[in-house]
C-alpha cells in the first residue's frame, strides 16, 4: 500500500473545519510543546477552524488545562479539553451503568502524586491494599521508570480478590522527556491478561469522541480530522467513530518509524496495514 506524506497542516485547511489533537506525541512531549505546533495551532484558529484537545491522561480536563498552560500551550489556541480522566470519573459519579452500579465504595488507587485530583468529588473510600478494596481505580504507574513486574504482586492478589479495575488510560507507554514510560493501559492489558475485568476509558474507545464531538460543535464528521501519534489509540479510535485521522510519525513510533529524521514510508505502510486502520496519511510533525 502507498501512503500519502503530509509536509504541513496548510495542506489540509480546505478539507476540514475542525480538529481533534492528541496531546502527549502531538502537541508537546510531557515538558513542553515540540517546535512549531504552537505557531500550527495560531494558523488553524485564524483560519476560523475549531480545535478540541483529547488526551488519555488519567485526570480531569481542568487539570489538563492547567498542566498544559505551564508547559507551555495557552488556553487560547483551542476551543475545548477532553480526556480518559475525565470521562472515567464522570462514570464513576454517575454510576448509571450496571457496572458502575456494582462497584463498591472501597478504592485502591494504583496511580502517582500527580493523579490524585481525579479522587476529588467522588465519596470514596481509598484503602491502601487490594484485600481492603472494592475495586482499583487506575491511573498508571506511580514513577516513570517503574514497570509491570512492580506491580505483579498487587495485580496477582486484585485478580485472585475479584476485583474490577478502572483504566483511566488507555495508552500502553508514552515518551517521557525523550524516553518511553508505562502507562495505565499496560497494567490494564496485564491484569485482563490474567483473567481480570477492566473497563477502560478514553481513546480507542467511541464514546470519549462523542463528547469532542459536542466540544467542536460540527455536525458532519466528513468534516472533522483527528491528528494522532498512536496507531492502537488514536488512529483506530477515530477510524472506529467514522472519523478521518492522519498518523504523527514522530511521537509514541518514532524509533521505528524515523521520525525525527527521514520517515520509513514503507515501515509506515506495513505497520498500517497490518493494524488494519486507514489513517489519510502521515506527517513527521503537527506543523503548519
Amino acid at each position: 500500500m502507498s501512503i500519502r506524506l503530509i509536509d504541513g497542516m496548510r495542506a489540509l485547511v480546505p478539507e476540514y473545519d475542525g480538529f481533534i489533537l492528541d496531546l502527549w506525541g502531538v502537541v508537546h512531549d510531557g515538558t513542553a510543546p515540540f517546535p512549531g505546533v504552537l505557531d500550527c495551532m495560531e494558523r488553524l484558529i485564524g483560519a476560523e477552524k475549531r480545535l478540541v484537545l483529547l488526551s488519555n491522561a488519567p485526570r480531569r480536563s481542568d487539570d489538563v488545562v492547567r498542566r498544559i498552560t505551564r508547559i507551555g500551550v495557552p488556553e487560547g489556541l483551542y476551543h475545548g479539553v477532553m480526556s480518559s480522566g475525565e470521562e472515567a470519573w464522570q462514570y464513576l459519579r454517575r454510576r448509571d451503568e450496571p457496572f458502575y452500579a456494582a462497584l463498591g465504595r472501597r478504592c485502591l488507587h494504583i496511580g502517582s502524586e500527580r493523579d490524585l485530583e481525579i479522587r476529588e468529588g467522588l465519596d470514596l473510600l481509598f484503602v491502601d491494599a487490594p484485600a481492603e478494596a472494592d475495586f482499583i481505580l487506575n491511573t498508571g504507574p506511580a514513577e516513570w521508570d517503574d514497570t509491570i513486574a512492580d506491580y505483579a504482586p498487587v495485580l496477582e492478589t486484585a485478580r485472585a480478590n475479584g476485583l474490577p479495575m478502572v483504566c483511566a488510560n488507555p495508552d500502553l507507554v508514552v515518551i517521557h522527556d525523550g524516553k518511553p514510560a508505562l502507562c495505565a493501559g499496560a497494567l490494564a492489558e496485564q491484569y485482563e491478561a490474567m483473567g481480570g475485568r477492566v473497563r477502560w476509558h478514553g481513546k480507542p474507545y467511541p464514546s470519549v469522541y462523542d463528547s469532542c464531538l459536542g466540544l467542536l460543535g460540527i455536525a458532519d464528521r466528513r468534516r472533522i480530522l483527528a491528528i494522532g501519534d498512536s496507531l492502537r489509540t488514536d488512529i483506530a479510535g477515530a477510524e472506529g467513530a467514522g472519523i478521518d485521522s492522519l498518523l504523527i510519525a514522530g511521537g509514541v513510533h518514532a524509533t521505528e518509524f524515523g521520525g525525527d529524521g527521514a520517515l520509513d514510508l514503507d515501515r509506515i505502510a506495513g505497520a498500517i496495514e497490518k493494524s488494519g486502520t486507514h489513517p489519510i496519511g502521515v506527517a513527521a510533525r503537527f506543523v503548519w
